[in-house]
């Protein structure tokens, strides 16, 4: 039997762009059908009946992905009140390695994000600051901080500059992988530019608006941000599997996946795809991915350095989308903030205090050069989705797991 494992990882916070991955649920969604055999296994309980997707049916929707992104490797975690079916395609090392385990650790990306806005809520929820507050009351230097407010920041609606579509950055990445970097080495980086649009005039996925929030939290929690994730979140979730490295660390905890990228930073920093004839060189093989795991994840410190696994993100969206983290009405609120983020498609992926809207899940998505991972839980239905992937972004420059994500919800809530 093939050992190629299948894993899924959703692209949120690259380097460059760091695009918006929710933008990629949207588009469509094709792939090359592949022979490699992966493993399912589903553990049957009673339930209420809800959408539902056979094991056949999402092993092949990964496998097929997993040929056309020529994937490492890849996981889906999909729970239904029927009970959990997963599927493990692929290795944790790029032709060789343990087949991947749903057990393996991967970079989290801007699924990071939901922990920094659910502090921040907790915060307001104790009266420690106001989502009305201006930035410039915690943050002085930022520019035009005294017309920004801290759900603009949440809602990506401050106009603040990205600093991850800087080159300095990108290229500091690609020669200098393990380079520390300071948040407010970030926020310099971003301060040298003008801002998108004044604030609340437009939507702009910026990585800038959760490093200052995080920067915010330290100082009203008045604790490290690891601490202060660990006390409030991990903790009381029972998160057991999960992570907020510190700043110099660029360990990934045992057993974890490999990360592997196609180009490098720059090259793919307004454009995620590859030019035509690198995409062919990689179809053909004559092209391998760079391993880039070891690489320090400090330049998306409160906006994507998070470390888990499928289960223990599982169990996070999960506490996302109910609001086990926060009272009823900061919950509802939470969830009634999403708003559209392209408001000519009023129906499509929406944006709100640092949680998004995919279809009927509510979630994030998470990118890292080499990781990609999507989250979506719909308390409704009782549905739950995670997906991984050890490759990101695509030689086409798509994001394999929201790829495989979006793909598995249109087929679960497809009419019927």
């Amino acid at each position: 039997m093939d050992r190629r494992a299948v894993t899924c990882r959703p692209r949120h916070l690259r380097a460059a762009g760091a695009a918006f991955a929710l933008t990629l649920l949207l588009g469509a969604c094709s792939s090359d059908t592949g022979s490699d055999s992966g493993t399912t296994s589903a553990a049957a309980s009673p339930g209420a009946s809800a959408p539902a997707i056979d094991d056949a049916t999402l092993q092949s929707t990964v496998q097929e992905a997993a040929k056309q992104f020529m994937l490492p490797g890849a996981v889906v975690l999909l729970r239904t009140p029927e009970g959990e079916q997963t599927v493990t395609y692929g290795t944790t090392e790029r032709d060789g390695g343990a087949p991947v385990s749903l057990d393996d650790h991967v970079r989290v990306g801007s699924n990071t994000k939901t922990w920094t806005g659910t502090v921040i809520l907790q915060l307001v929820q104790e009266g420690k600051l106001a989502l009305e507050d201006p930035v410039s009351k915690y943050r002085p230097e930022v520019p035009g901080g005294e017309g920004i407010t801290i759900e603009q920041l949440l809602n990506m609606r401050s106009g603040l500059f990205n600093y991850s579509e800087t080159l300095e950055l990108n290229e500091s990445l690609d020669r200098d992988p393990q380079k520390v970097w300071a948040p407010e080495e970030l926020l310099s980086l971003a301060f040298a530019h003008p801002p998108y649009f004044p604030p609340g005039q437009g939507y702009h996925y910026s990585n800038t608006n959760f490093v200052l929030l995080g920067l915010i939290a330290e100082q009203l929690d008045g604790k490290p941000l690891p601490e202060i994730f660990r006390d409030r979140l991990f903790t009381p979730v029972g998160l057991e599997h999960t992570e907020f490295p510190a700043l110099t660390s660029n360990a990934i905890p045992t057993p974890y996946s490999r990360g592997y990228m196609f180009g490098d930073n720059v090259l793919t920093m307004t454009d995620p795809a590859l030019p035509p004839d690198m995409q062919a060189a990689a179809t053909a093989g004559t092209l391998a991915p760079n391993d880039v795991t070891d690489g320090n994840p400090s330049w998306a410190w409160s906006a994507g350095s998070g470390i888990s696994t499928a289960h223990d993100l599982a169990t996070w969206v999960e506490a996302l989308a109910d609001g086990k983290s926060l009272d009823a009405d900061m919950q509802a609120r939470r969830l009634a903030s999403v708003q559209p983020v392209d408001p000519s498609t009023p129906d499509g992926p929406g944006y709100g205090w640092a949680i998004a809207k995919l279809g009927p899940l509510y979630g994030h998505t998470g990118e890292l050069p080499g990781y990609n991972s999507f989250m979506g839980s719909d308390e409704e239905s009782g549905i739950t989705l995670v997906v991984w992937t050890n490759l990101a972004p695509g030689a086409n420059g798509q994001d394999p797991a929201s790829t495989i994500a979006k793909t598995i919800i249109e087929k679960m809530f497809a009419p019927k």
